[in-house]
């Protein structure tokens, strides 16, 4: 039985000049989101379209404004701390068959055999 209560929901832990925070449907079709904080409270969120392949991310202490583009998993323009980039990887490794589809993963040895 499907319920439509939300399954997570989090507020903003920065500060009003970070700006408006986003707000994200997670079940918005053809999209995968992930979340973020790290030890500082920092937060982040990934965005991937399906349709697209485009990843993109949207962080508190970079101006939730901004939007970051990933090229080949990494963020364009940001430095991330061992723990945002392991998070990161991560994120693009849960849309990566989508993204890169089975053979190339399987070559890559990143599928679900290897």
């Amino acid at each position: 039985m499907k319920t439509e209560s939300p399954l997570f929901e989090v507020s903003n832990h920065h500060v009003i000049d970070c700006g408006k925070p986003p707000t994200v449907n997670g079940d918005t079709p053809d999209m995968y989101f992930g979340y973020f904080a790290n030890e500082y409270g920092e937060q982040a969120i990934y965005y991937y379209d399906y349709k697209t392949g485009e990843a993109v991310v949207r962080m508190g202490d970079g101006g939730w404004a901004n939007v970051y583009r990933i090229i080949e998993g990494e963020v364009e323009g940001v430095i991330l701390n061992d723990a945002e980039a392991t998070w990161l990887r991560a994120c693009w490794l849960a849309t990566g068959k989508k993204r890169m589809g089975a053979t190339r993963l399987a070559e890559d040895g990143l599928d679900d055999k290897g």
